[in-house]
């Protein structure tokens, strides 16, 4: 019978599982203060495993929300503080919510998304959607808000207009791919019929007969974005570069998405190495990052 892992034991687990997954933005990036580095691994084995639970293989959906279940009932073992499994992400996660008082209710809430996204593959209004968001990105945010102590309800707030936006831009890079591979649509349905459009429209090669649909959910996100950004200047230290870079990245991604043209708006956009620097060089002043983030979401085709 293996031992149950150390703490060390567990937090290198949760490293490793980390650092073997690739991410759009990168996971626990130098940008972040070291000390937190090891606290953001532990989250992310966390959420990569559950969200794994609701998404690969080919579980039965009963399977998935078992599993998924199991998570819930680990977690609230924490929180009463009678964990006595062996897994080690519970057992590193339950040290990092202890040093840094996290609440459960986030870990909840991501656990939450994941379980509906078993249960759920379509959204009625853009309302569904946004509260789809705020279970599975909005959390992310506030958990690193929390970590590094700078939490206040504003920046609170201004995290869960960019990580909802964020979520969004992801939707709108994966549309074929969440349809064909995962037969979901986060395009709201109530706008999709008043286009006198179809599911199937959503996927077919030439997209000018949704690109209308598609541009004024840009400029929703946009507005988004445009409440959340001023978050990257008011953060002090690493973290305000990390939240900067994450921010920027995002905006530049959305001003990709408008500029394709209406015929290939399924085309994936991608941050060519010579745009990622310029997006971590721009992010170190924020004066400078302010500037770009007002440019690129002021442009007229966004």
């Amino acid at each position: 019978m293996m031992s149950k892992p150390s703490i060390a034991e567990a937090y290198a687990y949760c490293l490793q599982l980390a650092r073997s997954h690739y991410e759009n933005f990168p996971v626990a990036s130098l940008l972040l203060p070291k000390r937190l580095r090891q606290p953001v691994c532990v989250i992310y084995a966390f959420a990569r495993t559950a969200d794994d639970f609701a998404d690969e293989g080919d579980a039965e959906q009963i399977t998935r929300l078992s599993q998924l279940n199991a998570y819930s009932a680990a977690l609230a073992k924490i929180a009463d503080k009678s964990y006595q499994g062996d897994n080690p992400i519970f057992i590193a996660l339950a040290d990092v919510i202890e040093q840094h008082h996290l609440p459960f209710s986030l870990f909840e809430d991501l656990l939450t998304a994941f379980k509906q996204d078993v249960v759920k593959s379509r959204y009625a209004n853009f309302d569904e959607v946004l509260d789809y968001c705020r279970y599975s990105a909005n959390p992310v945010g506030r958990l690193l808000l929390h970590l590094d102590a700078q939490d206040t309800e504003i920046q609170l707030q201004q995290s869960d207009a960019i990580c909802s936006a964020l979520q969004l831009i992801n939707f709108y890079q994966d549309i074929e791919q969440d349809y064909v591979e995962q037969d979901r649509v986060y395009i709201p349905l109530d706008e999709l019929h008043a286009a006198k459009l179809t599911e199937t429209d959503l996927v077919k090669p030439d997209t000018k007969r949704i690109a209308t649909l598609l541009r004024a959910l840009y400029r929703r996100t946009a507005i988004m974005m445009q409440e959340g950004f001023p978050l990257g200047v008011s953060l002090k230290g690493p973290m305000g570069w990390e939240v900067r870079a994450m921010t920027l990245g995002g905006i530049q991604t959305l001003a990709l998405l408008a500029k394709q043209s209406n015929h290939q708006l399924l085309t994936r956009p991608r941050l060519s190495r010579k745009m990622v620097l310029g997006i971590l060089l721009k992010s170190m002043s924020k004066r400078v990052y302010k500037k770009e983030c007002e440019r690129l979401l002021s442009l007229s085709d966004v």
